[in-house]
Parts: structure tokens; C-alpha cells; sequence
């Protein structure tokens, strides 16, 4: 069967977001332009420039996949596909539970990370008794697993080697973990979580968790999606597909200085090029808008001049 690896990034922020500085089609322009196949714009708790630039991303050559990242009672958690904001200030394991019934992926962004807002283990919903804890990060079978929690809400036994599955069924589990984020200023926090991720047998992602244009692509996940033979063919449910069953790799370590450039030289002169074309839109438009203004005063002073004109001449007679 035929596979095309997906690179993703799914975990970036725009200026609609309180601490995001850019565009969406200057973050769509510039993901295109390095390499990546999708990027997932995920604002803090507001979805619509993420929804406008899911509509937006074929027009680059890019998949389409809406996201946020949503501030829950016990830190920030990631959801990919959805197209409803859910619930804010909810228990963790509750937005997660929201967030799978709406077709979504839910990922737990920089983990343990207090000082931005991860969310501690003791909140993460965990099935203890998984069968698949200790599998390496990325080769998870979770779609067996899945498979294996419907037959036993369809009233089978959902026994897998001797393990019942009653209790894992009653837990809203997260599909994946971030095992590397790419705003950090060591790497241990991204080793506790890919420790926590291959206990617990989590597909891992990376992300860059950008916030200006630079840092876009700089973590990114390799998504392998079954079935297709070009990203032409990939949907966005492809994606959110392979993403939960853990068909991941993860791409995070330093860049090479000439990689790292390139994204800097890029990400400059695009932006430049960008603002200087919005400068200049502008411009026109408000040249434009004077233009109105000027014509608009003009017409009402010769209105009222015939007028008192009018006026002046039925005097006279």
C-alpha cells in the first residue's frame, strides 16, 4: 500500500492571538515556502483567524486543519480539527473528553512546564493499566487500541492479552503528547515529557510553538499517512487520522546555522515585502477615502451655493 509522509506543524500562533504577531497569510506563505505540508494555527482561546486559515491553506499548496489552544482549569491543552471553541476554564480531562466527541486531537502542549501553563501529570487522564506502556514514542498501535474500546462499548469483552478493558474506557485519554517544543531554553522539559510519552505509550509530536514568523517550521512532526501516493491526495481527516493512531516522528533538534538562516533570511524579506504591501494598499485606500472625502464636500458646497443663490434671487423679485 502506498504512504506519503505529511510534515506538520501543529502548534503556532498569529496575531490573533494576545501574544502572536502575524498574519495568517504571511504564516501560510512562509510554512509553504519551508518545506511544510500543514500548519495548525492554535490562538489562545479564539479560533477565527485559525478558521480563516484553514479555509485559506489549499490556496498555498497546503492542508487545511483548524485548532486552538484552549486555557483549562489545569493548564493549556492543544485541540486539532475542531471547529468550535470549547469549553474555557473546564477540568483537563473534561476538554479532552469534549474535544474527542467532536472529532477532534487532543495534545498536551509543553507538559510540566508550570511556568507556561503545562499541565501537571496528576491532571492528565491516565488509563494505568494500558496495554501498549513502554512502546517507544511514534510506533504506538493506537488504532487497535481504539478499536479494542468500541468493540467493548458495543458489548464485546475487550480483553487484550488478559487486560480488560472496562476501566480504560471510561477515561478521555489525550492522542499525543508534545515531546518537543521548540521554546525552551534547555532540553529537559521535552525529555520528562517524551519519558512521560513512551511510558504511557503516547505518539509524540514536536512543534515550534511560534509566536513571530521566524520560528515557524522550526519543530515539526512527520505524520505517515496510509493510502495516498502524493499530499495532493492527503485530507485533513487523513491527518487527525494518523495523528491518533501514532504514525509520528518528531523533528526538533538544533538546525544546522545554514537551515537556521535560511528560515531567518526568509521569514525578513517576506515580512518586509508583506508589510510593504499592506503599507501601500493602505495608502491607496486612505488616498482613495480623502479622495471621496474631498469630492463629497465639494458637491455639498455647490449645493448649498445654488441654493443661497435660489434664495438671493427670489429676494430680488
Amino acid at each position: 500500500m502506498s504512504s506519503v509522509t505529511v510534515r506538520i506543524d501543529p502548534h503556532v500562533h498569529s496575531d490573533d492571538s494576545y501574544d502572536g504577531h502575524e498574519p495568517i497569510e504571511l504564516i501560510l506563505e512562509h510554512a509553504a515556502d519551508i518545506g511544510l505540508d500543514a500548519v495548525v494555527i492554535t490562538d489562545h482561546d479564539v479560533m477565527d483567524e485559525s478558521l480563516r486559515a484553514a479555509e485559506l491553506a489549499e490556496e498555498y499548496g497546503l492542508i487545511g486543519i483548524p485548532g486552538v489552544e484552549v486555557s483549562t482549569a489545569h493548564g493549556h491543552l492543544l485541540a486539532l480539527g475542531v471547529e468550535e471553541m470549547p469549553p474555557r476554564r473546564e477540568p483537563f480531562d473534561e476538554t479532552v473528553a469534549w474535544i474527542t466527541e467532536h472529532g477532534g486531537v487532543a495534545i498536551v502542549p509543553h507538559p510540566f512546564q508550570r511556568s507556561r501553563h503545562g499541565v501537571r501529570k496528576r491532571h492528565i487522564p491516565l488509563a494505568e493499566d494500558r496495554p501498549n506502556r513502554g512502546v517507544p514514542v511514534g510506533v504506538t498501535d493506537r488504532s487497535k487500541e481504539r478499536a479494542e474500546k468500541t468493540q467493548l462499548a458495543d458489548g464485546g469483552s475487550g480483553d487484550v492479552g488478559g487486560v480488560g478493558f472496562a476501566e480504560v474506557a471510561e477515561v478521555a485519554e489525550v492522542d499525543a503528547v508534545e515531546v518537543f517544543n521548540a521554546w525552551l531554553f534547555t532540553g529537559y522539559r521535552n525529555r520528562r515529557a517524551r519519558r512521560f510519552a513512551a511510558e504511557y505509550g503516547y505518539p509524540g509530536v514536536a512543534a515550534s510553538d511560534a509566536h513571530d514568523l521566524a520560528y515557524v517550521g522550526r519543530a515539526f512532526t512527520e505524520v505517515d499517512v496510509e493510502g495516498a501516493s502524493s499530499i495532493a491526495e492527503v485530507t485533513p481527516e487523513d491527518v487527525l487520522s494518523a495523528l491518533r493512531e501514532g504514525t509520528t516522528s518528531v523533528n526538533g533538534k538544533r538546525a544546522p546555522v545554514p537551515m537556521a538562516a535560511k528560515h531567518y533570511a526568509i521569514a525578513a524579506a517576506r515580512k518586509s515585502g508583506y508589510y510593504a504591501k499592506v503599507g501601500a494598499v493602505r495608502s491607496a485606500t486612505t488616498a482613495r477615502w480623502a479622495a471621496i472625502q474631498a469630492a463629497s464636500t465639494a458637491k455639498v458646497g455647490a449645493l448649498q451655493s445654488v441654493h443661497r443663490a435660489s434664495r438671493i434671487a427670489s429676494w430680488v423679485r
